[in-house]
């Protein structure tokens, strides 16, 4: 697994992604799928990408022996919540090939890589990838009648 930083003209596979019903179904309580039109990727380059200012993480998850796109991983602080969110999708066609759980960890290392203390994530209550947060050492902290937070410790 390889950590790739997006060029610009790369932003077509999280376009294609996001457009999927099968990779996105995880969000479906909030819509599901999401439009990421060419028009919107400078700005959000600049955002995500080139300008962080340490409060957000972005990168592909690229598979090694076939140089492919599988997924993307991100964290991002959430002014409302006051905490580091984590994000982990990986294309529905690469689920069940361990890139998740690569990717999760990856994300926790470049988090702590980056002072970050502590990792959360809100989670559909109904979304299969909570066994996968678990499973790399994550904890409920509480959970709604939508949502279940969960926390790791860095």
């Amino acid at each position: 697994m390889i950590l790739y930083s997006p060029k610009l003209e790369d932003l077509w596979f999280r376009k294609m992604f996001m457009a999927d019903e099968e990779t996105m179904s995880y969000n479906h309580n909030w819509g599901g799928t999401i439009p990421f039109p060419e028009e919107n990727w400078p700005e959000w380059y600049d955002y995500w990408i080139a300008h962080p200012e340490g409060k957000r993480f972005y990168k592909y998850l690229q598979d090694e022996s076939t140089g492919e796109f599988v997924g993307e991983i991100a964290y991002h602080y959430d002014e409302e919540e006051q905490k580091y969110i984590a994000d982990v999708i990986v294309h529905a066609k690469y689920r069940g090939k361990g890139f998740g759980e690569q990717g999760l960890l990856l994300l926790c290392e470049a988090a702590k890589e980056h002072g970050i203390e502590v990792l959360y994530d809100n989670i559909a209550i109904d979304n299969p990838a909570i066994k996968l947060f678990l499973k790399v050492g994550f904890y409920e902290e509480y959970r709604t009648d939508e949502i279940i937070m969960l926390r790791k410790d860095l």
